[in-house]
């Protein structure tokens, strides 16, 4: 388990790095600045905290700021939502440590699944911790591969992101797609540290793949709530999906993703064709009085 004093300090030190100074209202000093992003000393400035309070915290030293510094501190890095939110967990678990979790099977209710198939024509799939793929409907498993003929360990998103030679096919800006899942994958590693499958997870990873212990490593996080994935797909070719996500109040640990695509575009056209591979018609027969009919109908 890491320390999740020492993980405080990382993401600090790696968002003070990537601040830039220019874009502070801090009053050029004419130093020269031998290392990127800003000093300690200036974001204790701007955040309203001594010098040696913020440096002790990027030194993981055993103290937990309140909601008012955090919020400070966190101005001062210009973090985004997702930072914010990463923050408050690394500082949560710090605070206050947790009895390690126990092993638990994340199961989709039947009304999700219900929803899942009523999606027919548009991709849609539940992600739930880690970013296991729990769920995914015909149209999604045509889309992107069909998880539910991998074993169970290998339905989820980051891993086949990371390590399959079909994704590094499919998406065409592969690098940047891998890179958010993994900063997802980090996001959600704060928000449950001591969580057996997600430590599993990132061991495996770190293990098998160089590009997540780079990324890994970076400390970046990111929030997938919206955005446009590009795919070279090996049935329709080229095209461009938009994804929306939706949060399941009912089950916080799960997210529904359904993708669609531009009106009157190329792409659309594309997943209209996929479409028709995805659910070929039923053949039909001649009833005995002459009417045809799917096979298999009453």
């Amino acid at each position: 388990m890491a320390d999740p004093h020492r993980e405080l300090a990382d993401f600090l030190r790696r968002a003070r790095a990537a601040r830039d100074p220019a874009e502070t209202p801090l009053p050029a000093d004419g130093r020269i600045r031998r290392v990127p992003g800003l000093r300690r000393e200036e974001v204790a400035l701007l955040a309203g905290v001594s010098t040696d309070y913020y440096t002790r915290l990027e030194q993981g030293r055993r103290i937990v700021p309140s909601t008012q510094v955090l919020d400070a501190i966190a101005r001062a890095l210009d973090l985004d939502e997702a930072g914010r939110k990463h923050l408050s967990d690394l500082v949560g678990a710090a605070g206050s440590p947790r009895p390690r979790p126990r092993a638990t099977v994340q199961r989709v209710r039947s009304g999700l699944h219900q929803l899942l198939e009523a999606l027919d024509t548009q991709p849609a799939l539940i992600l739930g911790r880690r970013t296991d793929v729990l769920a995914a409907n015909r149209m999604a498993r045509a889309l992107f591969t069909d998880f539910d003929r991998l074993p169970a360990r290998e339905r989820n998103y980051a891993r086949w992101m990371l390590l399959s030679d079909e994704a590094r096919a499919l998406f065409v800006d592969w690098e940047q797609q891998a890179r958010n899942a993994v900063e997802s994958l980090r996001l959600d590693a704060g928000r449950m540290p001591d969580d057996p499958g997600t430590q599993q997870l990132v061991g495996e990873l770190s293990l098998a793949s160089p590009e997540f212990r780079r990324w890994w490593s970076e400390h970046q996080v990111h929030q997938r709530t919206f955005g446009a994935k590009r795919l070279r797909h090996p049935v329709v070719g080229e095209l461009t999906v938009d994804y929306e996500t939706f949060t399941l109040p009912a089950d916080g640990d799960q997210a529904l993703f359904v993708y669609t695509t531009a009106p009157g575009s190329s792409s659309r056209e594309a997943l209209g064709l996929l479409a028709s591979w995805a659910h070929p018609q039923a053949p039909r027969k001649h009833g005995e009085d002459g009417a045809i009919t799917a096979a298999g109908a009453p």
